[in-house]
């Protein structure tokens, strides 16, 4: 069996990294994705699903370096699962738990990730995509 999803979004926080006992870095953070509509009124409406995203190995340690609230991904992973919570206004909410297999920088122009910094990033979220084993291609 296979699931892969696709998400285009905005870091919700700055990411977190830390090490697994043996020593193996993990980054986590939210990512919110926007759906925006037109109502037939004319009306625009905006719904946000927020994805808490977990990064393994060398893209655990790039987006630590790189990435920081506000910044436009691409995450490519599988979902793990659900997660409910109660938001401010009582309302139960889900967290919908990612594993990413890899990530794209978006918005390098806009001071998320500049410069030499970008080009050194893309260069290294590449040999993550194609360095990962668990990877089933």
């Amino acid at each position: 069996m296979f699931q892969q999803i696709i998400l285009v979004g905005n870091l919700g926080s700055d990411p977190e990294m830390r090490y697994t006992a043996s020593g193996v870095p993990v980054t986590n953070f939210n990512l919110a994705v926007n759906k925006r509509r037109t109502t037939p009124e004319g009306v625009t409406q905006e719904k946000t699903t927020w994805f808490r995203i977990s990064l393994w190995r060398r893209s655990a340690e790039v987006a630590s370096q790189y990435l920081t609230k506000g910044a436009k991904i691409m995450v490519i992973g599988e979902i793990e699962s659900a997660r409910p919570w109660t938001d401010r206004d009582g309302n139960l909410q889900a967290s919908i738990e990612v594993t990413a297999n890899q990530f794209q920088f978006l918005d390098s122009r806009n001071g998320h990730v500049n410069g030499a910094a970008a080009e050194h990033a893309a260069t290294a979220e590449v040999a993550v995509a194609t360095d990962d084993p668990d990877i089933p291609f």
